[in-house]
């Protein structure tokens, strides 16, 4: 899986599910947030603690295992990941990679059939969800005024994102702070375009660079 790195999940973990959440979690089609328009990889947590994992079609069979503690044990057959709670509710389970700051997001596609595909609807989806009813609900309560649905929304420039890879750090042009590098992105090095390469970025996922940009994201 994917994992990125994102700033709302501790703004809304209040609102959350807990992983204990049994009932919630299993027997649903989990479709991985990756980036890949190409591949669909989706996650079947069954009640016995198989794990089934669909890609594309192809179905591959893992084990997992609630631990207790809010943490989530995935063992695949070449690879075993431990998983601590990020977020989760009937819509959106978002696991946090053990001892980083990083998050595999799900979608529980039996209510979102193709309608969140990015990690960029996963945030609005979050934002227009939780946060912003919050932020509505103080500014009434400050000011007495009562906001109406319509206004229009901020949009910011493009950002200069720091990342650590395996090489050195880089810095990414994207559009949102809340974005991944994607392709087309501009990636510097000291305020410099990095020409050519290849990049190892988070847990495992790469970033193939050409002519000072982002042309290909892929798990190998």
């Amino acid at each position: 899986m994917k994992t990125f790195i994102s700033d709302i999940i501790p703004k809304i973990q209040r609102f959350s599910q807990k992983l204990d959440n049994l009932t919630l979690l299993t027997n649903q089609h989990w479709v991985v947030i990756d980036n890949i328009n190409n591949n669909k990889n989706v996650y079947i947590f069954r009640a016995n603690n198989d794990l089934l994992i669909s890609q594309n079609g192809r179905v591959e069979k893992a084990k997992w295992e609630y631990l207790g503690n809010n943490s989530l044990l995935i063992d695949k057959k070449d690879e075993i990941y431990l998983f601590k709670h990020g977020f989760f509710d009937e819509n959106i389970l978002a696991l946090k990679v053990d001892s980083k700051d990083e998050y595999a997001f799900l979608i529980n596609e039996n209510n979102y059939d193709g309608d969140i595909n990015s990690l960029e609807k996963v945030i609005d989806f979050l934002t227009r969800r939780y946060i912003e009813p919050q932020l509505k609900t103080k500014i009434q309560d400050v000011t007495g005024i009562e906001i109406k649905n319509g206004a229009e929304k901020f949009v910011p420039q493009s950002v200069r994102i720091k990342y650590e890879t395996d090489k050195w750090q880089i810095e990414v042009i994207q559009k949102l702070a809340s974005d991944s590098p994607d392709i087309g992105n501009e990636v510097f090095q000291y305020g410099k375009l990095i020409t050519n390469g290849k990049f190892r970025m988070g847990f495992m996922w790469y970033l193939y660079i050409e002519n000072g940009k982002i042309v290909k994201v892929s798990l190998t």
